[in-house]
């Protein structure tokens, strides 16, 4: 065997072998900051052990022994951390409304939110099913500091492995004496149980979540009262979704200050996105709040795929909403994305290039909408509903004029009146594909074109004849015989029979097949 100095047959040395670049230096994890996923791939989710051996648990005996609970609220509210779960509510703050709010029962609850329901978002699924201990450890840390004994971790139960590993991963804290009575000596007791959700979007929302913990139906409620003030069986209740709680360990182990020197000046620390959509390098993301949307599309994404253009981002899940190309510089924070007429949800970023349709984006998250919305108050189960037809006509070629305002009138209307979080951000993707990409509307309601050739009401395939080679690869794709014509001569396309499918432009080589982006009333 020759060894690494010896000679080729050349007389030269042989190539030597590139050493494996650490992943912190590769485009998709150099610019991140691990806070909420620091285990990231570093432990075994179901031993309780390999947390401990990482500096798991470390913050709670703190807690428990050397911070009075006050202290640990203060140092909360020091450190700036938001609620991760879409409103940006203080924490800190919430934590102390709970706290000092009377109860005349004496039992106060803590709440986990994993309702994640968003589509394209698996944030708190994924450090569920990563990292459940530290989730836990920042729920006793919270009880601690508000006086709750009960707590519930709410995960949809189309999440079967997150609820498994989070039930593994109370039962394992239980045995080790860090859940339970008399939690490590310290007479403090606080135990902690799993509900599964049956998936409603609605259920998102913490009165409704409030109400299926119960048994009751998952339907909102007025507020006031705040679930701080009276809650789960009308007792002082707080609730976090799973990056909040994550989040806190980190917090009262290295301090507040520590904490609040990352991000901006309102939104501190990092932020967890679902990067999504017509990107390069899609999945879980953890960056410093304040980070602009171009250095995530492009930096960490790598930018869209095939050299198409850049389109747009929709922030904040269907609720969310759409932001241009001109606004790539957008640092990511809750004030900046509010500006732009977005929200930052609970983290969900999808990514779109020049072939999405922003009419027919708008309408498939309305749609979803529709779908999720209990009900409850007329403005939502209503507007939604007649915004979707209004769009559904738009794309279908049967847009008239008016129709544009009428959306926006809706709109606004739908935000000022709805009960709940659901229906007053509905409107979103609405408001900003209008506001941003109005001329795209316009050409929909007064051309009838489509100008992205997504809306097939708007789209008349036809074959180029100077291009076509006659190989017939549409002719065999095409599902309803629509295409005719002898091998080696240019083909026909039978406009009765054609259900504009597409297959014929998509495997089409040679760019004989022209998707033409008109509809002739």
């Amino acid at each position: 065997m020759k060894s690494p100095s010896d000679k080729t047959s050349s007389g030269k040395s042989p190539p030597q072998t590139d050493v494996c670049p650490e992943l912190a230096n590769l485009g998709f994890f150099k610019s991140q900051r691990l806070l909420a996923l620091r285990h990231r791939g570093l432990l075994n989710p179901e031993e309780i052990d390999e947390y401990i051996v990482l500096g798991g648990y470390a913050a709670l005996p703190k807690a428990l022994f050397d911070m009075t609970p006050q202290r640990i609220v203060e140092e909360v509210k020091t450190s700036g951390l938001r609620g991760r779960g879409g409103a940006g509510f203080p924490t800190g703050i919430k934590w102390e409304l709970a706290r000092n709010a009377e109860s005349e029962s004496g039992s106060k609850y803590i709440v986990c939110n994993a309702d994640e329901g968003d589509p394209g978002a698996f944030m708190d699924r994924s450090l569920l099913e990563a990292d459940p201990h530290a989730v836990l450890e920042g729920m006793v840390i919270g009880a601690r500091a508000i006086g709750a004994t009960e707590g519930f971790v709410y995960v949809r139960d189309e999440y079967p492995h997150a609820v498994r590993m989070v039930t593994r991963a109370i039962e394992q804290a239980e045995d080790y004496g860090l859940l339970g009575s008399d939690i490590l000596g310290s007479d403090f007791d606080f135990r902690v149980s799993v509900v599964r959700g049956g998936g409603a979007f609605v259920c998102g929302e913490e009165t409704a979540l409030m109400a299926s913990i119960e048994g009751r139906e998952g339907r909102p409620r007025p507020r006031p009262p705040y679930p701080a003030q009276s809650g789960l069986w009308g007792c002082p209740t707080n609730i976090n979704n799973v990056e909040t709680w994550a989040n806190i360990p980190c917090i009262v182990e290295r301090g507040g200050e520590w904490y609040s020197g990352i991000g901006t000046k309102e939104s501190k620390g990092t932020k967890i996105f679902s990067l999504v959509g017509k990107v390069v390098n899609t999945g879980l993301i953890e960056v410093p709040m304040g980070m602009t949307l171009r250095e995530i599309v492009f930096d960490i994404g790598g930018g869209v795929p095939g050299g198409r253009k850049f389109k747009a981002v929709q922030s904040g899940g269907p609720s969310g909403g759409c932001i241009p190309e001109s606004l790539i510089d957008l640092p990511v924070d809750y004030e900046e994305l509010a500006k732009a007429g977005a929200i930052m949800g609970s983290g969900g970023l999808i990514v779109m290039d020049e072939d999405t349709c922003m009419v027919d984006i708008a309408r498939y998250f309305v749609s979803f909408l529709e779908e999720e919305s209990c009900g409850k108050c007329a403005p939502c189960r209503e507007g939604i509903k007649r915004m979707r037809e209004i769009l559904t006509d738009i794309v279908e070629a049967k847009g008239k004029e008016g129709d544009i305002e009428r959306l926006e009138e809706l709109a606004y209307a739908i935000k000022e009146a709805s009960l709940c979080g659901l229906g007053k951000t509905a409107p979103n993707p609405v408001l900003t594909t209008i506001r941003y990409f109005r001329d795209e509307y316009e050409s929909h309601v007064l051309h009838k074109r489509c100008p992205a050739k997504v809306c097939k009401a708007m789209i008349v395939y036809r074959v180029v004849p100077e291009k076509c080679t006659g190989c017939q690869r549409c002719v065999q794709v095409c599902p309803v015989n629509a295409i005719s014509g002898p091998r080696s001569q240019p083909h026909n396309v039978d406009l009765d029979k054609c259900i504009k499918c597409g297959a014929c432009y998509e495997i089409c080589k040679f760019d004989a097949i022209a998707g033409d982006a008109i509809y002739i009333e």
